[in-house]
């Protein structure tokens, strides 16, 4: 009885909303890209989908050199390879910073001005280098947490901690 309560307990909070329907909006956290002139690196962090929200986070990066008016967004998605594509994934945007799938992204770290402009290349290296672009395993991974903790071994000058909640960031010290 106290099992079935704690269940029914559990699959109520559960988020009911439904990915195709939940936000994707920007969360107002990043430079606008018209008024920063400056080179910009944006590591972000927020609450996985539904019930995996509890306990872990989905992470990226994001790079936009000087005087750029976008930013190049990495992560890596796992249902991209159920569909036969790469987990990594590289896009074009002026808003890096939406919510994942009605999550409210933080940053976890950003850098700007000269700093930004310097690791920049190198973190468009460590990401041409990822070992798992075309793998996606939720635990122990590579997974969405593997992907920015991995390129922060490869720029150490980076200095990224990722956050306690990052399943699988661990996995990147193989």
């Amino acid at each position: 009885m106290i099992v079935t309560v704690f269940t029914a307990i559990l699959l109520s909070a559960c988020s009911s909303q439904d990915w195709r329907t939940a936000s994707r909006e920007p969360a107002g956290i990043a430079p606008d890209p018209q008024a920063e002139s400056q080179a910009v690196i944006e590591v972000y962090a927020a609450d996985a989908f539904s019930w995996r929200g509890w306990f872990a986070v989905h992470t990226w990066i994001a790079t936009k050199a000087a005087d750029a008016s976008e930013y190049t967004v990495y992560e890596v998605v796992g249902w991209r390879v159920e569909r036969g594509l790469p987990a990594l994934r590289t896009y074009s945007t002026p808003t890096p910073d939406r919510y994942w799938y009605g999550a409210k992204p933080e940053k976890v770290r950003s850098v700007t001005g000269p700093d930004a402009a310097r690791l920049i290349p190198r973190i468009e290296e460590a990401v041409a280098r990822y070992p798992w672009a075309d793998e996606y395993t939720v635990f122990p991974g590579p997974n969405s947490n593997t992907f920015p903790a991995w390129v922060g071994l490869q720029v150490p000058e980076l200095k990224l901690a990722m956050p306690f909640n990052a399943i699988g960031s661990g996995y990147a010290d193989r």
